[in-house]
């Protein structure tokens, strides 16, 4: 797990040119009206990287379904370890709200950024909050919703759908859920980082478009190569894109195509 966290720190570094990132950090500071320069850029990156891979459909694969299981990552971390076939049209790990929500606030802790933890904007609802303090600025309250309950298609990181100044108090998420020794099978590890090679640096709006995708798949709302298709008809519409936003398209139609060959 420890190795996990330095190479997701490495990867996010380089990612910090790509264009989606960048564009991202500008419409974030933009709705926040935050000044670019009163908070890290390098930990926007990791908090949004880390967002988009272990959201529910996000790029990691993971899957929400309803546990009834206590707010921490644990039987996520148990379902990672007995994966032996990692598949881009099968879910990694199954997981409710509340367990998304707490493997998103270990994970970014673990990678060294502060003040995520967690917000029921519901009694029956969870989800993350990154907590700020611009210099200079007022504290700022993230919405970072690692499931789409509740929410429309157009409400992604930072969603103001919810008012996370309901609950007085937003805990940092401090529970090691599993230890830096924790292993994780090694076709899973390698499938994580290479997720983060194909996706992370793509815009939000084609990260949302694709785990959309993806989730019709997991629940067989159409097949692997119907998402194929579509990715690439929204490459297409896209012509003279960002080049991250044409590659996210092109492998994820890549990663439907090679399942559905087998």
């Amino acid at each position: 797990m420890a190795r996990l966290v330095s190479e997701v720190r490495a990867k996010a570094k380089t990612l910090e040119s790509s264009s989606g990132m960048r564009l991202s950090f500008q419409s974030f500071t933009s709705a926040y009206k935050i000044a670019p320069g009163s908070i890290r850029y390098s930990d926007f990156v990791i908090v949004r990287l880390l967002y988009e891979a272990a959201r529910d459909a996000g790029f990691w694969n993971m899957h929400w379904t309803i546990t009834d299981m206590p707010p921490n990552s644990d039987r996520v971390w148990r379902q990672w370890k007995s994966m032996r076939v990692v598949s881009p049209v099968a879910s990694t790990a199954s997981a409710e709200c509340d367990e998304l929500s707490a493997l998103y606030a270990f994970l970014v802790e673990r990678a060294g950024v502060r003040g995520v933890g967690l917000f029921w904007p519901y009694p029956n609802h969870t989800v993350a909050v990154w907590v700020l303090h611009p210099k200079d600025g007022a504290e700022v309250r993230v919405i970072v919703p690692t499931s789409q309950i509740f929410l429309d298609v157009t409400d992604s990181f930072g969603t103001k759908k919810f008012n996370a100044w309901h609950q007085k108090t937003i805990f940092e998420y401090k529970r090691r859920d599993v230890p830096d020794s924790f292993e994780l099978p090694k076709p899973l590890f390698d499938f994580f980082l290479q997720q983060v090679d194909k996706y992370a640096g793509a815009s939000d709006s084609t990260l949302q478009e694709i785990r959309y995708l993806r989730e019709g798949v997991f629940l067989k709302y159409w097949t692997a190569e119907t998402a194929a298709q579509d990715a690439l008809r929204r490459k297409n519409d896209l012509r003279s894109g960002p080049a991250e936003d044409l590659a996210a398209f092109q492998n994820f139609a890549q990663d439907m195509r090679s399942q559905a060959a087998q």
